[in-house]
């Protein structure tokens, strides 16, 4: 039997996963590793170079057709290159090209994390149906993109819906892009734990201070953990509230290991969206955890491989 499937990478600031994709969505074939993400460039290169290799093991990689790329940001995805924030070894990097050379020249596409999670989402997840919608990874970093107008809206380089950038705090700490008070600085994962750490929150015994760890505790009843939370909870409303304004979305979809809290994210999130969402027209406004969970960016990969998102109409990727 012939089939077509495709692979994909899915590539964050603390793990890259690999896998073979068929054109309904099925996974066939996994493959991970750490991202080494303090080395050299080289380094994290050989790290992608590896997980290729795995899936590249396995008989079916004679099936695959062509190789979709979804990256932390920024992303230039008409250059082809890659200058992923938590990723300082990175800059400018002819990612295209050099996963191009490691395929045996496949047909390469690259697209952001969040633009990938954003064609899962809207493919096979919770923003399925809906026209204009706002979808975010929020995990080591925070990601985004739009759907507008039923098409998935990348923007010139593959960036437009970056929302973990907007500064939601004029006076905030500086972030590494070199702003000061982005949604990222304070809603991923690692400054939710930051600024439960620094305000006096303590890991339990087994010394697990991850935002996992905060939000088991806030969910226990731990003032200083539940007020980091609502803190992220804030910057995410803020972020969202002011997307919806600019461009009329419908549903804000939220994604990444940061969505695992649960109630204790979403429950302040749509609190104080009451408060940022406050004209007519973005009262409505739904918010609703993602549905394709960390398969999110491979599967988003995947349907930019096969269907080239860009400038597409991203209900295409449904068949």
């Amino acid at each position: 039997m012939h089939i077509d499937l495709v692979a994909a990478l899915d590539i964050g600031g603390t793990k890259i996963a690999g896998a073979l994709v068929d054109a309904e969505g099925r996974i066939l074939v996994r493959a991970q590793a750490p991202t080494p993400a303090r080395e050299d460039g080289e380094t994290v290169m050989r790290a992608v170079s590896s997980v290729l290799g795995e899936l590249a093991s396995s008989p079916l990689w004679l099936h695959a057709t062509a190789v979709g790329i979804g990256s932390a940001g920024p992303v230039d995805a008409a250059a082809g290159t890659v200058s992923p924030v938590n990723v300082p070894g990175w800059r400018g990097f002819p990612l295209v090209d050099r996963v191009r050379a490691v395929t045996g020249g496949l047909p390469v596409e690259l697209v952001g994390d969040g633009v990938a999670m954003t064609a899962a989402e809207h493919w096979l997840g919770a923003a399925r149906g809906y026209d204009n919608a706002l979808c975010m990874v929020v995990s080591t970093g925070v990601g985004g993109g739009l759907v507008l107008d039923g098409r998935l809206h990348t923007g010139p380089t593959g960036n437009a819906g970056h929302i973990g950038h907007i500064s939601v705090d004029l006076d905030g700490d500086r972030c590494p892009c070199g702003a000061r008070g982005c949604v990222e600085r304070i809603a991923s994962g690692p400054n939710i734990a930051r600024r439960a750490l620094a305000d006096g929150w303590r890991p339990g015994p087994d010394g697990d201070a991850s935002a996992a760890a905060v939000a088991a505790a806030a969910a226990v009843g731990d003032p200083v953990a539940a007020a980091s939370y609502r803190r992220a909870a804030q910057a995410l409303a803020a972020g969202i509230a002011a997307t919806a304004t600019l461009v009329e979305i419908g549903i804000a979809v939220i994604g990444g290991g940061v969505a695992g809290a649960g109630d204790v994210l979403f429950t302040p999130l749509r609190r104080a969206l009451r408060d940022y969402a406050a004209l007519s027209f973005v009262q409505g406004l739904v918010v609703a955890p993602a549905l394709t969970g960390t398969d999110a960016g491979l599967l988003g990969a995947a349907a930019a491989a096969s269907r080239g998102l860009r400038g597409e109409e991203a209900a295409s990727v449904t068949g």
